[in-house]
């Protein structure tokens, strides 16, 4: 679903970049507070130095971000969950306003697909993650792919659960939407990072 997402802000004449966050070794925001220390040269910015860095370093230079992870138990990835407290934390103060560090609003596009079937989809982590990286990234669209198929062959996997038949014909017959919805999203993304070219010293200047 993510390459479907890129290629469709491909076509709209994007320059795209993917990386996989397996292929990564990081880990997550250990409270060292240096993005919040006064004068420090890591303020506003994750102090930590390892694989995650120049994605994080990516994230906000870039005009727009897919993110697209599996859910487990309700919840993102923990390659997720750890890429989101390094980026969320840096980027807010811990004062009464909680004020923005960042000053770029970053379209950010988000793809869960999760072995659930639609009415059991993850409402509350789904509004959580948005409610969030709204906040603190910039505007956030979620989608979401329910009942993917898992596994080539389900007779091989302690996986009796599952109507692999009806499994199946979702693939066939739903998925294929899902991807069209992911191209689409990936289009949207491109469409919107034109705003987010402008940093808000900027808004406010023309605003003036």
């Amino acid at each position: 679903m993510v390459d479907s997402a890129l290629k469709g802000a491909s076509e709209m004449g994007a320059e795209t970049k993917m990386y996989n966050l397996y292929d990564l070794t990081y880990k997550g925001c250990t409270s060292c507070f240096s993005c919040l220390k006064l004068g420090g040269k890591s303020h506003g910015r994750c102090a930590m130095r390892d694989d995650l860095t120049q994605v994080l370093d990516d994230i906000l230079a870039a005009d727009a971000v897919i993110i697209g992870s599996p859910v487990y138990f309700g919840n993102v990835s923990s390659g997720i969950q750890a890429l989101c407290e390094r980026l969320w934390y840096a980027g807010l103060a811990y004062d009464e306003t909680h004020q923005l560090l960042y000053t770029r609003r970053i379209p950010v596009k988000i793809i869960f697909v999760t072995g659930v079937p639609e009415e059991s989809s993850h409402k509350t982590l789904n509004e959580s993650f948005v409610g969030t990286m709204s906040w603190i990234i910039g505007p956030t669209e979620l989608i979401e792919a329910n009942g993917v198929w898992q596994f080539d062959d389900y007779s091989k996997y302690d996986a009796a659960m599952f109507d692999v038949e009806e499994r199946r014909k979702r693939h066939e017959e739903v998925f294929p939407l899902d991807l069209q919805r992911a191209y689409e999203m990936g289009r949207r993304a491109v469409d919107e990072s034109k705003g987010s070219k402008k940093t808000s010293f900027e808004r406010k200047a023309s605003e003036q």
